[in-house]
């Protein structure tokens, strides 16, 4: 169904060439768009039309035409005026929305395809069945892109975003829920992960232009296969749920760039707390002063280098070792020495994730 605002859009477009007022009404005689005031006189005479065989009728003032959505009646056209001309402009009237119902169907049938596929909610035999139907090439590769619009969302910033990101013929923009808006694009044969980020800071930069802010962009692997979107689409799903976590000062986030965040993130709550109790004995990692905190974080930034740490922190060698001479013998791990690093680093992810889980909780 083409939505009324399609409607007016386009008769305002032929009334603007042509300089011939035209209604499109439904069949019960309701006006859906018009560039006529006075519609209210028809109203009868469209309703006996509909019940008439003709395909057209002369009225006083007036020509009807039907359009059909394939074989059900969908709209009655109706073209103001008594010139010869009136005849034609109103066939020509009648196919170009007959031609943007067959449109919107298409895109509506596709739309709704995508969406399934994202779900996992299609069979594999229909999968190929159905895209082959709507004229989807099923072994190009592809990457799913989630788009997650943070701010108070309009009705129509789905539109707004396609409107904005100009979409391609064979990529699709759709939205599965109220949060997030979904674009499955194709990818060249050559392309590889730097190209794909760089299209998702192309992304952020239009939507930032065309006035949408406070949003972030995840996306997954590249699929060769239709049959994996949803695989990539849940990839593009877990690298925004991780972002917010352990990447929240970043606007764009990679599935294949999440680390040790990813397992993190995948570990029972009570797991974690007994890994905290067990390593810091009720403790927790991150209990430390500022200081020693922005020390221990850029210690981990330079690779456990202690001669570019104290650079970087303007502050002498011995100071560093000092301070980390200090958080050794309060939690018995010496950073230092990469497996106690490592383990440092683990805990201190553990307890953000935590921290996190526990504000969804309220």
């Amino acid at each position: 169904m083409i939505s009324n605002q399609i409607l007016q859009s386009t008769i305002d477009g032929l009334k603007a060439i042509t300089r011939i007022d035209l209604s499109v009404m439904d069949t019960e005689g309701k006006v859906i768009a018009s560039t006529y005031s006075d519609t209210g006189e028809y109203e009868s005479a469209v309703r006996t039309f509909v019940e008439s065989p003709a395909e057209s009728q002369v009225v006083p003032g007036c020509q009807f035409f039907k359009i059909y959505d394939e074989y059900h009646l969908e709209y009655i056209l109706l073209v103001y005026g008594g010139s010869e001309e009136v005849y034609t402009i109103g066939k020509l009237a009648a196919f170009q929305i007959q031609s943007l119902l067959v449109a919107y169907k298409e895109r509506f049938d596709k739309d709704n395809f995508i969406k399934n596929l994202l779900l996992d909610n299609l069979l594999l035999v229909d999968i190929y069945n159905r895209a082959k139907k709507l004229h989807i090439d099923t072994d190009v590769r592809r990457v799913i892109f989630i788009i997650e619009v943070t701010s108070d969302r309009d009705s129509n910033i789905l539109e707004r975003v396609r409107s904005l990101l100009g979409v391609k013929n064979k990529d699709f923009i759709t939205a599965v829920d109220e949060k997030n808006i979904i674009v499955v694009k194709e990818v060249g044969e050559n392309d590889g992960y730097n190209d794909i980020e760089r299209s998702a800071y192309e992304m952020l930069e239009l939507l930032k232009v065309g006035g949408i802010d406070n949003i972030h962009v995840a996306y997954g692997t590249i699929i060769n296969d239709i049959k994996e979107v949803s695989k990539s689409y849940k990839e593009a799903k877990l690298a925004l749920d991780v972002g917010k976590i352990f990447f929240n000062e970043k606007d764009v986030i990679a599935y294949n760039t999440l680390g040790i965040g990813r397992l993190i993130y995948q570990l029972p709550i009570p797991l974690c707390k007994m890994f905290i109790r067990e390593i810091f004995e009720g403790k927790s990692p991150d209990d430390f002063d500022e200081e020693t905190l922005t020390t221990i974080n850029k210690f981990f930034e330079n690779s456990l280098n202690v001669s570019e740490t104290s650079r970087q922190l303007y502050i002498h060698r011995n100071t560093l070792v000092y301070r980390l001479d200090k958080i050794q013998k309060s939690t018995g791990l010496d950073l230092r020495v990469f497996e106690d690093a490592i383990t440092f680093k683990i805990a201190l992810m553990v307890v953000k994730y935590m921290k996190y889980m526990e504000t969804l909780e309220y």
